[in-house]
């Protein structure tokens, strides 16, 4: 049965030697200023580095993870590959992963007009020159169509998430917004103004240029320490920015994204060339398969894929959903619900004519 995962309740981080906080009780304020360091790698062969490799064994990583042996620290995850080392993991992972090109995933339980297929949808408007008036009418579209999350930056959080009571959609915010290349300290500022603010998702644009440039030491440690930031219950979800990426680069998101535990990969910002591809997805789609972890209590840990970019139809939606996506997001949703609901009537066909919002500010996201 086809399902949104909007809370993962077998999502744990056992078997982790962490400690992890919650925005409302993290001893470092965001109103107190503090560098945000990656912690220290042990030197190969020393007792410390020892005995961080074997606990890692007791980790729930795939196995080329835990061949080398991934380590966490008091505060945030860390690791001790080098890219060489990364690069080694990807090449097996992408070794492993098969795309099924004529296959389709079920769409969500009720089909095109059920409340299932609405639910996939993040009611997006990220536009800077965005009003106030704006985000109430986004949220009230929100609310009529019963969408998942309104998805917005973190300057418009609070306002949305009041907007929003009573009801039970989320609030998503961008971090890192759109470039990807802020500093890790801007970021855990987003992050922690986020969370603050009421948001329970956050779409974290990753370092592309980093990952084309194999850094993947620096990305993961980003990515760890944003995940130490944001522990679950939040949900977070990587920006691969898939226009820019090649195969073997998207491969090496997904791997990354994996190993620090986020949620969701998600093809595009919208901002920066093409957005979603049926292709893409269908590539993301089987990573997060061949990535999964399957826990000894029989629960099963699998990141899903959030199509993002150019889906302004159902027609769309749908080519997104049966690709192996699970939420979308897109300023057009009150469209595609319109269209899905016309669909579902016997014989209803869409008219055509997209439904009046004289002050919403469309976009291809």
């Amino acid at each position: 049965m086809y399902s949104t995962p909007p809370m993962k309740k077998n999502v744990p981080f056992e078997g982790f030697d962490r400690t992890l906080h919650s925005a409302q009780s993290d001893p470092n304020p965001p109103s107190v200023h503090h560098e945000i360091r990656p912690a220290a790698n042990p030197e190969p062969g020393s007792k410390a580095s020892d005995e961080e490799v074997a606990k890692s064994k007791a980790s729930h990583l795939p196995p080329a993870f835990l061949e080398r042996g991934e380590v966490f620290s008091a505060e945030e995850m860390t690791t001790r590959y080098t890219d060489e080392e990364w690069e080694g993991i990807i090449a097996d992972t992408e070794k492993g992963v098969r795309v099924q090109e004529g296959r389709k995933y079920p769409l969500p339980e009720g089909g095109v007009g059920g409340e299932g297929f609405t639910k996939t949808i993040d009611h997006t408007l990220l536009k800077l020159e965005a009003k106030s008036g704006q985000f109430d009418e986004l949220c009230a579209e929100a609310r009529v169509n019963k969408f998942a999350t309104v998805c917005v930056r973190p300057n418009w959080v609070s306002k949305c998430v009041t907007d929003l009571k009573g009801s039970d959609i989320r609030v998503a915010s961008v971090i890192g917004f759109h470039e990807g290349t802020h500093d890790l300290s801007t970021k855990v500022q987003e992050l922690r103004e986020s969370l603050e603010h009421g948001a329970l998702e956050l779409d974290v644009v990753i370092n592309w240029p980093e990952l084309k440039a194999k850094k993947y030491s620096s990305v993961y440690n980003e990515l760890a320490t944003l995940r130490t930031q944001a522990p679950h219950p939040v949900l977070l979800k990587l920006i691969l920015e898939t226009s820019q990426l090649d195969r073997h680069e998207i491969i090496a998101g997904c791997v990354l994204a994996a190993a620090a535990h986020f949620d969701f990969v998600k093809t595009s910002t919208g901002f920066n060339g093409p957005g979603a591809s049926v292709e893409n997805v269908r590539l993301m789609a089987a990573c997060c398969e061949k990535l999964a972890i399957e826990h000894k209590d029989g629960t099963l840990r699998q990141m899903c894929v959030k199509a993002s970019g150019g889906i302004r139809t159902l027609d769309d939606a749908v080519k997104m959903l049966e690709a192996g996506a699970s939420r979308l997001g897109t300023s057009g949703g009150v469209w595609i619900a319109k269209e899905a609901k016309q669909q579902a009537a016997v014989g209803g066909e869409s008219n055509g004519e997209r439904p009046g919002m004289t002050t919403r500010l469309f976009t291809d996201y």
